[in-house]
């Protein structure tokens, strides 16, 4: 199945111009299997989340897009987090500590909120978002390389904040998930690997193709 896995809603992410139902019925018309919201340093939409989810039903994960002091880092499988910011790896511990999973979010992109080359120190990640929609090609191929040395899973999503931008990126998940519980065994398994949305269908993007990968506009019709 494949999962957008950093979304941001409107009513928790003041930067978005998204709902939760435009999304869904966005997501679904695109052929995604679930969505994941990621809003900005915030977790507020949970409750609400899992009741749309139930009506909808469509799986809905809520996770948080952290704003360490090195960068942003995208989690999930976790209920406290900091209200202020605090160190990469102090986070990526508070995470690990609640069983939850984090990876890196556009660790290269050139607005300073990346890790960069902080993922060489930290510690315990679980992942590099090596695609994602909103990120130029380059940087995007050089979190691959940095995935690749690190040994570190690779994932995909869209970081979308408009209609044109949902589920451009995903992440493919090698069975169904439809509970965070669920949702966290398989992210720790392995098997995921970034997707491309081309063509009105998603396909895996091997390494070899990032060469041709740029982020484009999707229709919403």
């Amino acid at each position: 199945m494949f999962i957008d896995l950093h979304m941001h809603e409107m009513t928790c992410s003041a930067d978005s111009f998204l709902k939760l139902s435009q999304m869904v019925d966005i997501a679904r018309a695109r052929g995604l299997d679930g969505i994941s919201i990621t809003d900005h340093d915030s977790m507020g939409l949970r409750e609400y989340a899992a009741e749309y989810s139930k009506i909808a039903d469509f799986p809905v994960f809520v996770g948080i897009e952290y704003y360490s002091l090195q960068g942003d880092i995208v989690a999930f499988g976790i209920e406290d987090y900091p209200k202020e910011r605090i160190p990469a790896q102090d986070f990526i511990d508070l995470v690990k500590a609640q069983g939850g999973v984090c990876f890196a979010a556009h660790p290269f992109r050139n607005n300073g909120r990346g890790l960069g080359e902080a993922l060489l120190d930290v510690k315990g990640l679980d992942g590099v978002e090596v695609l994602n929609g909103s990120t130029s090609a380059a940087a995007c191929r050089k979190a691959a390389r940095y995935a690749g040395r690190l040994g570190l899973r690779t994932v995909g999503a869209s970081d979308c904040h408009v209609p044109e931008k949902v589920g451009v990126c995903a992440t493919y998940f090698p069975e169904e998930v439809r509970t965070m519980e669920e949702f966290l065994r398989v992210f720790h398994q392995g098997g995921l690997k970034p997707a491309c949305y081309s063509g009105g269908v998603y396909r895996v993007m091997e390494m070899r193709e990032y060469e041709r990968f740029r982020p484009q506009r999707v229709g919403i019709g």
